[in-house]
């Protein structure tokens, strides 16, 4: 029994680029001999995937998994044999990864964080050229939060918001990290966080649009 997903780059995604599109339906029947539909060749299997564009390469590993990777053309297939529903789920997962480097690499990600404080102005200072940021005053404390983001990925002030941070960069699970570290930086202790709310939040986050 054989389980199939297929991405197919279309000319055209729902965010105006030239993207990784998923395919509708995810097909379940007899394996045989994987061709290529247009020109009838073998397709090319891979135990990695690297995407290379405009913003850099990004890589990503699945050998881990027991799912076949193809490429042909446009398109990337990810074939799982003897799956449950369970392991069924997988496919969708590795789509999914696929299609973020895509996206990652032709726009980039970014994280929107605003900060937060009712008594106790939080000042936050960018450092090292992007790369580190440190937080001040946060609940009146003297201690400096010092926190550098993950490679690849820059910190910098908004210029239209006050108290907004902007943390951008091409891989999603980087980006997503670094704003979490800024966010646990600025925890409450001992106190009831029902009350305080003072903090560093995402208020938003998604491709940057060009």
């Amino acid at each position: 029994i054989l389980a199939q997903a297929i991405l197919v780059r279309g000319q055209e995604s729902e965010h105006g680029g030239p993207f990784l599109r998923q395919g509708s339906h995810e097909d379940v029947g007899a394996g045989g001999v994987d061709q290529d539909p247009a020109g009838g060749q073998d397709l090319d299997q891979v135990e990695d995937v690297e995407v290379t564009g405009k913003h850099g390469t990004l890589k990503r590993d699945f050998k881990h998994l027991p799912i076949e990777l193809y490429t042909s053309g446009k398109e990337v297939r990810a074939k799982m044999y003897f799956a449950k529903s369970k392991q069924l789920s997988m496919l969708r997962t590795v789509c999914s990864h696929i299609s973020n480097l895509f996206e990652g690499v032709e726009k980039r990600f970014q994280y929107k964080m605003r900060l937060v404080y009712a008594h106790f102005p939080i000042n936050a200072t960018i450092t090292n050229g992007g790369n580190t940021v440190e937080l001040r005053n946060f609940l009146g404390e003297k201690r400096v939060r010092v926190v550098n983001m993950l490679p690849g990925v820059k910190v910098e002030k908004s210029a239209s918001t006050k108290d907004e941070l902007i943390i951008s960069g091409t891989d999603i699970d980087l980006t997503s990290r670094s704003s979490a570290l800024i966010r646990q930086s600025c925890l409450v202790k001992h106190k009831d966080i029902r009350k305080f709310l003072d903090g560093v939040y995402v208020s938003s986050h998604g491709v940057v649009e060009d």
